[in-house]
């Protein structure tokens, strides 16, 4: 899943300098670095009961949403507008 990619970072200087160079293959150490925390979080997450409890539930919220379409719309309505009264300025 992994991929290198090639970033590269204009400094308005000439393209022929070293410094260049370094930054070019700095910022890409720090992203990878990046990426591989994030996918073993996520990897734990995955196998964690936390998961297991959000898939489960997401399901039951699709079946109540197939069920019972009229009564979704009308919860949904009813949260954006009291949402939207929460949110408005008051002047």
């Amino acid at each position: 899943m992994e991929q290198e990619v090639p970033v590269i970072i204009h400094d308005h200087e000439p393209s022929g300098t070293a410094q260049g160079s370094q930054s070019e293959t700095f910022i890409p150490e720090q992203i990878k670095e990046i990426s591989e925390t994030l996918s073993e979080a996520y990897s734990r997450f995955k196998e964690s009961e936390s998961y297991d409890f959000l898939v489960k539930n997401a399901e039951k919220a699709k079946e109540y949403i197939v069920k019972n379409p009229a009564q979704v719309v009308l919860y949904t309505l009813g949260a954006g507008a009291f949402f939207g009264l929460l949110m408005r300025k008051k002047r």
